[in-house]
């Protein structure tokens, strides 16, 4: 047996020798393998994503094999496995970060010629971004209830409350009803509200605050039998000792009547800048851009009004106006005012605001504000309508106008030989110019 295996090996051997050769034949050179055109290069490395992914599957595994006791060695090998994982994610984020700050810079973004649009809380004086605005009124009305409970309940009612037929509907029931009571003092029927009656119910119920501001002026709710019916009702009966200062009672009608919503205002955000080139580049934030629910609702009305009308043969003052509703699409612009000098003064507006606004603007920032001046829009139209609107003048989202100073006065100043300052501009806000990006 072990023979005829040995022939076996053997004819095998033969058949894949190769090409035989005679013995009078001059000996071959072996044949040379051929080369590869480009040698292989070095198996590539594992990826920091796919050593992160080991190191965890390892840690995993420690972590399994010592849900037992544990040694101090595993416990040790647990640690360092630990760092490593949280040091290697740490410096990837960090690579990350740089890697998108390169790109961007790669691909040349511009900042923001403005981070946002924000207001100022009328109550706290604290500036606050646009969509935080009501968060933060609401928090400020409610710290005030501390201080005057009644002017609170009344900020409440006329500001948070967006209907404001409502509100003037409501406003003047309630006033009505401390009207009574302060002419008819001697009168029950007057200092007894009913909480289910229809008036109440449809008039005052449906209006946010109007339970703090009743309970602020002295009132306190009360179960009380009705005569007829087999259920008590739920009052507001004033208290005995509010009729003693009627006065108040008065005042507090007068203030609730006379009062208006609490609105922030918008920050200007006054900025000045060095001369420079890119006066006329605008990079706006998407709060230029955003529009509310009802705003989008307009702008669906107003393209289907123009798909309607695409067809019809419109005029020159069709256009024109329909120009004009393209430009009241904003509630924002940001117009900045180049000076002789090259000094650059920026701010935001309400794209609604009027030319006069801008006016008062520059002056306030003017260290003499009785010098005369006018304003040239793009292409140097001259402002000289002030009670236009920004989005009626073309001026939105963004312009840059140029000052101009009434020659006649400039050239008097000159002529009178008083030592005149450098800029016409404010010192604080010089000592505060910035350079724009």
């Amino acid at each position: 047996m072990r023979k005829f295996f040995q022939e076996i090996k053997a004819d095998l051997k033969f058949k894949t020798a190769g090409p035989g050769q005679r013995l009078s034949e001059p000996s071959r050179a072996p044949k040379e393998k051929p080369k590869a055109e480009e040698a292989p290069g070095p198996r590539p490395g594992p990826t920091d994503e796919a050593r992160r992914a080991a190191a965890a599957a390892a840690l995993a595994r420690l972590e399994l094999k010592g849900r037992g006791k544990a040694g101090p060695g595993q416990e040790a090998a647990r640690s360092r496995v630990r760092k490593e994982l949280m040091a290697e994610a740490a410096a990837s984020e960090k690579e990350v970060d740089t890697e998108d700050h390169s790109s961007s810079d790669k691909e040349g973004a511009a900042a923001p010629s403005v981070s946002g649009i924000y207001f100022i809380c009328p109550l706290t004086g604290v500036v606050v971004r646009k969509e935080q605005r009501e968060k933060h009124l609401r928090e400020a009305i409610q710290s005030y209830f501390s201080i005057d409970p009644v002017a609170a309940s009344i900020m409440e009612i006329h500001t948070f409350n967006k209907d404001r037929e409502k509100v003037r509907v409501g406003v003047e029931t309630m006033a009505k009803y401390l009207d009574n009571i302060y002419l008819h003092p001697e009168e029950e029927k007057y200092r007894k509200i009913k909480l289910q009656n229809k008036v109440f119910q449809e008039r005052i119920s449906c209006l946010e605050g109007v339970h703090r501001f009743f309970q602020a002026v002295g009132f306190e709710m009360k179960t009380l039998p009705v005569s007829g019916q087999e259920t008590p009702e739920e009052f507001y009966v004033l208290k005995e000792d509010v009729l003693t200062r009627l006065e108040d009672l008065k005042d507090h009608k007068e203030q609730l009547l006379s009062s208006e919503p609490v609105r922030a205002q918008l920050d200007r955000q006054l900025q000045l800048f060095q001369p420079s080139p890119a006066a006329a580049r605008f990079e706006l934030p998407e709060d230029f851009y955003s529009l509310s629910a009802e705003e989008i609702r307009r702008e669906q009305r107003l393209r289907t009004e123009a798909v309607e009308k695409a067809a019809l043969l419109r005029t020159r003052a069709m256009r024109e106006k329909e120009e004009q509703r393209e430009q009241r699409r904003y509630n924002y612009t940001l117009l900045r005012v180049r000076f002789p000098d090259g000094y650059i003064l920026q701010g935001t507006f309400y794209a609604r605001e009027s030319v006069s606004v801008l006016y008062s603007f520059v002056r306030k920032a003017l260290r003499d504000d009785w010098l005369p001046f006018e304003l040239l829009g793009p292409g140097g139209l001259k402002l000289t309508d002030e009670n236009l609107a920004f989005n009626e003048c073309g001026l939105v989202p963004s312009a840059l106008l140029t000052l101009s100073w009434d020659a006649a006065v400039m050239a008097d100043i000159q002529e009178s030989r008083e030592e005149q300052p450098a800029s016409p501009l404010k010192p604080e806000l010089l000592s505060r110019v910035q350079t724009l990006s």
